[in-house]
């Protein structure tokens, strides 16, 4: 894989997570996200899996890479988001508290690590 093609799709995977959590990410997934197994969280998730169909398509991903990618890739935002939501709501920790700032940045750091794995996947020849 070429360090362009690599590049074009982490652009594609920051792209589709800014689409997915920040604009059509609805009140109703962000206040059900920290219930285990609402289907708020499976929406906004799959959200996510969806949109990331483009930029697998960049790496050259077969529907075989693109079905073990995503679903891999459901449970690790699922989780995350869920462990975050838990989180705020058990804390109630407010804008104004730098804790709440610490667990939203990596909540957004473990997505990042996880498009860049991905890409790191394909760049190794292991999908």
């Amino acid at each position: 894989m070429s360090l362009q093609t690599a590049l074009w799709a982490l652009l594609a995977f920051q792209l589709k997570h800014y689409l997915c959590d920040f604009m059509l990410q609805s009140g109703y997934q962000v206040r059900t996200k920290g219930i285990y197994g609402h289907p708020g969280g499976f929406i906004h998730s799959g959200l996510h899996v969806l949109a990331s169909i483009p930029a697998l398509m960049i790496l050259g991903a077969d529907a075989r890479a693109i079905a073990i990618v995503i679903a891999a890739e459901f449970a690790i935002h699922y989780h995350t988001d869920w462990t975050k939501s838990a989180i705020d709501q058990r804390t109630q920790w407010g804008f104004d508290d730098q804790r709440h700032w610490m667990v939203f940045g990596l909540d957004q750091l473990i997505h990042q690590l996880t498009y860049l794995g991905i890409v790191w996947v394909f760049a190794a020849g292991l999908l």
